[in-house]
């Protein structure tokens, strides 16, 4: 597990939006794995700009988001299909047919979860899968006590994750209480995996992801199994890492490796 730490939420977004892009233009059928929430917002927004000043295309890609509310149609404002669309999709040059988010309002969304899994088989798998984390340390809608080996599935949601996003929701509105989301095991399966934290808030999920032990009481944690994942966190993310200085340490001895291979 790689831990990048940036000055703040920008920065984070920016080293993210660079690590998608860069993977597009080695790649340009790449399959991206998509995450929704608060902290990818900034990073949908850097690519829109990259995609507006021509650095980067989207007409060959593939994209797989991690989840969605069951009982939300596609065209609910609170549904994740329609963030999609709002933050991200409606602004680059992706093909619809290319963007797939599971079907929250499927009439057999047991049927639903297994058709999702073979539609990332068929498409070759995940080049990249990119990740929030939750306070409890859910990734995905993947909460505590999920497998490791777990697979897209319905799954309920903590009353943690319920009024951590009650804010997204109208005084009164429903709030599904009920989620197809990618299981552990299928994000373990993505080639490569980006995940991204900022604000105090996230700070003892992060710590718990990356100091603590393997347990599905912290499902992130199940990343430090991946051979290439990499953590992005602001200072204030990061501040409760107890090996904060070593891993800034590492951070800069890869950095001047990196610029030496270039020179070379």
């Amino acid at each position: 597990m790689q831990i990048v730490i940036q000055p703040d939420a920008q920065a984070v977004a920016r080293y993210g939006a660079a690590a998608i892009i860069r993977q597009i233009r080695q790649h340009p059928a790449s399959v991206l794995g998509l995450a929704t929430g608060a902290t990818p917002i900034l990073l949908y927004q850097q690519l829109i700009t990259a995609y507006q000043h021509g650095e980067v295309s989207f007409q060959a890609v593939k994209t797989f988001n991690l989840d969605e509310y069951i009982g939300l149609a596609a065209t609910h404002p609170q549904s994740y299909r329609y963030f999609m669309q709002h933050h991200l999709f409606n602004h680059i040059d992706i093909q619809p047919e290319n963007t797939a988010v599971p079907e929250g309002d499927a009439a057999d969304p047991l049927l639903a979860c297994e058709q999702y899994e073979q539609k990332i088989m068929a498409a070759g798998g995940i080049d990249i899968q990119l990740l929030g984390i939750g306070r409890n340390g859910h990734i995905g809608f993947n909460e505590p006590s999920s497998g490791l080996r777990s697979r897209t599935r319905i799954k309920t949601l903590t009353q943690q994750t319920i009024a951590d996003n009650a804010r997204f929701f109208a005084p009164g509105e429903y709030q599904p209480h009920l989620s197809i989301t990618m299981g552990i095991g299928t994000i373990l399966d993505a080639r490569k995996v980006l995940l991204l934290a900022t604000g105090k808030a996230k700070a003892k999920a992060v710590k718990a992801m990356v100091e603590g032990p393997l347990s599905a009481s912290c499902p992130a944690s199940a990343l430090q199994l991946h051979q290439q994942a990499t953590v992005v966190l602001d200072e204030e993310a990061a501040s409760d890492l107890e090996q904060l200085a070593f891993y800034r340490h590492i951070e800069q001895e890869n950095a001047a490796l990196l610029r030496r291979l270039n020179r070379d």
